[in-house]
């Protein structure tokens, strides 16, 4: 820092927008992360609630799913009590091994977390599923021995279960009888009546349990969610103050510097220290939009790619010309089948090529000539006091230019300038372009990589 913008700084005082920016950002970020939590704390209750919805709902799924599969399985050994189909032997295993709907839910069910208690009304009912299952089983022997069933069109599980003696010696008609009595008596239905008991204990259990942490999570994110309520409307408060401040130390200062810089006067001391000290320096921006102007200037009038005057530039610069009388020359030149090269290599290495042409440019002609992009791959060099007893010089320089083009160093692929020569004896007369385009043109009508200078067609 300068002296001088030392002492001028000493000398200013105010509150600094800077201190109170670091307070206000620690108190909003303290609040900011009060109100994350909050907001953790009010998705992790929420998803709690959810959970516990899905879970009751998966309880009262699953009720239904265990009286359906023990319907199910009722419905088809009486069906095949009455029917004598083996049909429904079929639809009872398969719903027994395969659909396992009784199965299926009692495993979910398990999955809650429930009490030794709650748990042993499931078990009493599996063990009184199981006791029934044999019986149903027992049932189905009695009939496929009442109806002498081939063995090989029964089940495994119905095949092997062996019947008594006393049953044995019973008739068809009574097998069939006591078959119906076992899966239709009331013996039967009291114990599918002990089974759905119990599975109502252990559903009602799980449900009330689930119930209960509904209403937890849902009292818990109702707390959460105030928490939330009041850190907002702190934050809202510390926005208006923040308002209250900027429009203070900010905006009021910038509408007197906004009028004083329309006044074309000096800035008025106001506002924050930032302000202050700001009015105090404001001279110093005149030096520096000298060098800002002076900058875009030089960009306005040069290409960005390879540093030479663009186009604009060099329209310009024959305007200057057009009227001087002092002997010129126009160099057109052509970046011999750039397209195909930059096709091939990429836009990257096009790009490469160009600044390549623009430097051997700039480094071959003099420092009084101009030489420029005015198109894609197309330039022009303006060779100021040029006469034609240069063309040897000019000769060299092209040849040179190729020579370093067609042998490149590292990767660089070969290319080679076409190139259009005309010379003016009184500055840039108004068919001096046209004349080394039709020079450029000759150039590659005889196979490029070369030059020529434009001559009058003698008649």
């Amino acid at each position: 820092m300068k002296p001088m913008e030392e002492k001028s700084k000493k000398k200013v005082k105010g509150i600094k927008i800077k201190n109170i920016n670091i307070y206000m950002m620690i108190i909003s970020c303290v609040l900011y992360l009060f109100l994350i939590w909050a907001t953790v704390h009010a998705s992790q209750r929420y998803n709690m609630m959810i959970t516990a919805t899905e879970d009751y709902i998966a309880c009262e799924r699953n009720a239904a799913l265990i009286e359906e599969g023990s319907d199910y399985l009722t419905e088809q050994v009486r069906l095949y009590t009455v029917t004598r189909d083996t049909v429904y032997v079929d639809n009872y295993f398969a719903e027994v091994y395969e659909t396992r709907r009784r199965d299926v839910a009692l495993e979910q069910m398990t999955a809650f977390n429930v009490s030794q208690e709650v748990s042993g009304y499931l078990q009493t009912a599996l063990d009184y599923s199981n006791r029934l299952m044999t019986e149903e089983i027992y049932a189905m022997r009695l009939i496929a021995r009442a109806e002498e069933t081939a063995e090989t069109a029964l089940p495994d599980d119905v095949r092997k279960m062996e019947l008594t003696e006393e049953d044995l010696s019973l008739s068809p008609e009574e097998m069939e009888a006591k078959a119906q009595e076992l899966v239709f008596g009331s013996a039967y239905q009291e114990s599918k009546e002990l089974i759905m008991k119990n599975i109502s204990y252990f559903v009602d259990n799980i449900i009330d349990s689930t119930m209960q942490n509904q209403k937890q999570s849902a009292s818990k994110l109702k707390s959460t969610m105030t928490q939330q309520r009041v850190l907002i409307s702190v934050l809202f408060v510390e926005n208006i103050f923040v308002f209250i401040l900027i429009i203070v130390l900010v905006i009021n200062p910038l509408k007197i510097y906004i009028e004083n810089i329309e006044d074309k006067e000096k800035l008025n001391v106001a506002g924050s220290y930032e302000f202050k000290y700001l009015a105090l320096t404001y001279n110093n921006i005149y030096e520096l939009n000298t060098a800002n102007e002076a900058m875009l200037n030089y960009r306005a009038e040069h290409d960005a790619l390879t540093g030479i005057i663009n186009r604009g530039a060099f329209e310009r610069l024959k305007q200057f010309l057009k009227t001087k009388d002092t002997p010129i020359a126009l160099m057109i030149l052509d970046v011999d089948k750039f397209k195909q090269v930059n096709d091939r290599y990429g836009h990257e290495m096009g790009d490469t090529i160009l600044k390549k042409v623009a430097n051997l440019l700039e480094e071959n002609f003099r420092a009084t000539d101009h030489p420029a992009r005015i198109g894609g791959d197309e330039f022009a060099v303006i060779l100021t006091d040029a006469t034609e007893e240069m063309k040897p010089v000019i000769e060299e320089k092209i040849m040179s230019i190729n020579n370093t083009l067609m042998n490149p160093e590292k990767d660089m692929p070969k290319v080679s300038l076409s190139v259009g020569i005309a010379f003016s004896a009184n500055g840039f007369e108004d068919d001096l372009y046209r004349k080394a385009d039709s020079a450029l043109y000759v150039t590659k009508e005889n196979g490029r990589c070369g030059y020529t200078f434009y001559e009058e067609k003698k008649e």
